[in-house]
């Protein structure tokens, strides 16, 4: 069995205001004073932004272990966030929100007076997803096997349709934002790891990117574990969808390693359409036709979804994950992703620290921890 982990970026925020604030150095200390052993649960790290903190998982084997994680993890962001008077909200993209500038590590702030405005602007929360490989070949197979497929992951996570204090029409503007840097979005079939790092030593070779770190893929090699980073998703708003993406995530990387070793012919999708897929599920999330991988035109984003699940279906079954990821896609088609609780929110009064009000409440509505109604087979 594949182990699995998750990285959720979460926005530090006044509760009643709305704003984000520049907590998470204080945070950071809070946590380490608190926590007798830092290898004993999920762990608080610092992002691009002060106003935001990243919290990472252990690596799980099963999804129980991983939904034990999610919550321990929001909950301990928290409870550091508290302590400040603040609170961490799982929303893509804030609000309430004006450029800011970089602090934080020393690389952050070169990077922030390298990239200017793109830097100032880049508070937004992704989600990441690692999923375990045996070598490097075989996460490269993995990658050239499921790059058209993650445009559906992105759609079922939108979670960001508000930006500097409009609605933008889209239902995640988090991906417009994110794909200013030079290197994100999705790539091109590599075919071996050979020329995966040729690629990687091209790009860094026009000096844009800094480093490894800056190649922002929608999907790469980890470079300090042995896994493929899935990077295309906002920041899930409930917990329990952050659980469903990242089940069908690991069923995804599982089923196309089989196809991989079967030596199944990778995905032949032009790069170019699947940013025209990238763009409708950035615009439209689950609410209108979406990009379908197998039929290569637009169809109703539920039947994409499904064509999702029965591609991954058999990994989800030796998982024993496919009635969890059934249950999680019916949830998210039939009350929305983030995109639209937010939007709901917004329409009850028609202020946005609303918004940020009610994500906080629904970041952190965790359910019984051992079950929440998705973890019985």
């Amino acid at each position: 069995m594949r182990t699995f982990g998750v990285e959720e970026e979460l926005l530090i925020a006044d509760p009643l205001a709305g704003t984000p604030l520049a907590l998470a150095g204080s945070m950071l200390d809070i946590a380490a004073l608190a926590e007798a052993d830092p290898d004993a649960g999920p762990s608080l790290k610092s992002e691009f932004k002060q106003e935001q903190i990243e919290v990472n998982s252990r690596p799980c084997s099963t999804a129980a272990q991983l939904w034990t994680e999610i919550c321990a993890g929001r909950a301990l962001a928290d409870e550091a966030a508290s302590e400040l008077g603040a609170r961490v909200a799982a929303l893509a993209t804030p609000p309430v929100f004006h450029a800011t500038p970089t602090a934080g590590n020393e690389r952050y702030a070169t990077m922030g007076t390298a990239f200017g405005l793109i830097a100032r602007e880049q508070l937004t929360c992704g989600f990441h997803i690692h999923v375990s490989v045996e070598s490097s070949e075989e996460a490269v197979g993995v990658l050239d096997r499921m790059r058209h497929w993650l445009p559906v992951l992105l759609a079922l996570s939108a979670n960001s349709p508000f930006w500097m204090g409009v609605d933008t029409g889209f239902d995640s503007y988090r991906t417009q934002i994110w794909n200013r840097w030079p290197t994100a979005g999705p790539m091109d079939v590599f075919g071996s790891a050979e020329a995966y790092r040729a690629v990687l030593t091209e790009l860094l070779g026009t000096g844009v990117p800094m480093d490894e770190g800056m190649i922002y893929f929608d999907a790469r090699l980890s470079r300090g574990q042995p896994t493929v980073e899935l990077r295309i998703t906002d920041v899930c708003l409930v917990p329990e969808d952050a659980l469903t993406l990242a089940v069908m995530a690991r069923a995804l990387v599982e089923t196309s390693a089989a196809a991989w070793r079967r030596g199944e012919p990778p995905s032949s999708t032009k790069t170019a359409v699947l940013r025209m897929a990238n763009w409708k599920s950035s615009r439209f999330g689950i609410n209108e036709q979406l990009w379908h991988p197998a039929e290569e035109k637009p169809f109703p984003a539920a039947d994409v979804a499904g064509a999702l699940l029965r591609h991954i279906r058999h990994a989800l079954v030796e998982a024993g994950d496919l009635a969890l990821a059934r249950r999680g896609v019916a949830s998210i088609l039939r009350r929305g992703t983030g995109e639209r609780l937010q939007r709901q929110a917004y329409r009850r009064r028609l202020r946005l620290p609303d918004v940020v009000s009610a994500a906080i409440a629904s970041t952190h509505h965790y359910g019984d921890r051992t079950d929440a109604g998705l973890l019985s087979r």
